[in-house]
């Protein structure tokens, strides 16, 4: 088991609003129930690129609280941004 660590003083995830993720909600089980119907996330804005209940997105969409809840224990921050930084030039 790897130890925990406070994410807070870590770098921040390298999200660049480019909208891959919400354009593809309906290619992970955990984000499939954000579809709209055409693979795109429902709260997803395409004139922005931006999600529209930022503040309140579901905590798939919350990276960093996602990671400490379910993830944290399995990887370290710098594996996991790795990690997802990797599916993100997949999509």
């Amino acid at each position: 088991m790897i130890p925990t660590a406070n994410i807070s003083t870590f770098e921040p995830f390298p999200c660049t609003a480019c909208g891959k993720c919400c354009r593809q909600v309906h290619k992970s089980d955990q984000t499939a129930f954000l579809d709209r119907g055409d693979g795109i996330c429902r709260h997803f804005d395409a004139a922005t690129n931006l999600c529209r209940i930022y503040d309140n997105r579901p905590l798939v969409c919350r990276v960093e609280d996602y990671y400490k809840t379910y993830l944290s224990s399995e990887y370290t921050w710098e594996e996991f941004i790795r990690l997802n930084l990797e599916w993100c030039e997949k999509l």
